[in-house]
């Protein structure tokens, strides 16, 4: 049983602690070399993009038309030697991942060049190595205190809540955009028919004249 003096001992402690998690939460790091873009590309355009890689780093492409046309786009991924790591036609969206061979620049592109009049939104997310530890002794080879496991799940746990909110906000614009196409359509459709009864009657009163 804890008398009244441990008992506010353990709370000052459990104070300091919850402060302290706070604080951890607050300043979690982000991903190892994480990169994030929207852009818009141009009907018969090609935007290309730059990242010095170390060799042995583990790499992941993810990318998503978000606006434009039939959704699609090209997307070309070199090494610095101009070898193709990845390459794929009209794609909607697509992940790819892979390991630096070498030391240098990593080139990925996305090209409308076959488009002649749609320009596209696009989107994509280039991460380059792994989370750094939360701890500095995470690697250790003796257990993470309970506190300490209890950090690395919530940021795990935090770290999905985002890619989640993410993917979804991307499928909200797509699904946006594609209403707004349809009602532009349906609203052209509609008036459509108008315009072909009032030519009509217009012709029928000329020829009664």
């Amino acid at each position: 049983m804890l008398r009244p003096g441990s008992a506010r001992r353990w709370l000052a402690a459990a104070g300091r602690w919850s402060c302290r998690l706070l604080a951890l939460l607050l300043l979690v790091p982000g991903p190892g070399g994480a990169s994030e873009i929207t852009f818009e590309l141009p009907d018969n355009a090609k935007q290309c993009f730059y990242e010095d890689i170390t060799q042995g780093t583990k790499c992941t492409l993810e990318f998503q038309v978000i606006t434009g046309g039939h959704y699609d786009v090209d997307c070309r991924l070199e090494d610095p030697d101009g070898n193709v790591l990845y390459k794929e036609m009209k794609k909607q969206y697509d992940s790819f991942t892979f390991t630096a061979s070498k030391n240098g620049t990593y080139k990925f592109c996305f090209s409308n060049e076959f488009s002649t009049f749609t320009h596209k939104t696009v989107y994509f997310d280039f991460q380059v190595g792994e989370d750094p530890p939360l701890f500095p002794s995470e690697n250790r080879v003796s257990a993470l205190t309970q506190m300490e496991s209890a950090c690395v799940s919530i940021h795990e746990a935090l770290k999905s809540v985002i890619d989640y909110q993410t993917h979804f906000r991307l499928r909200e614009a797509q699904g946006r955009s594609r209403a707004e196409d349809l009602n532009t359509r349906v609203a052209y459709c509609t008036c459509l028919p108008r315009r072909i009864l009032l030519l009509g009657a217009g012709r029928g009163g000329e020829n009664n004249s």
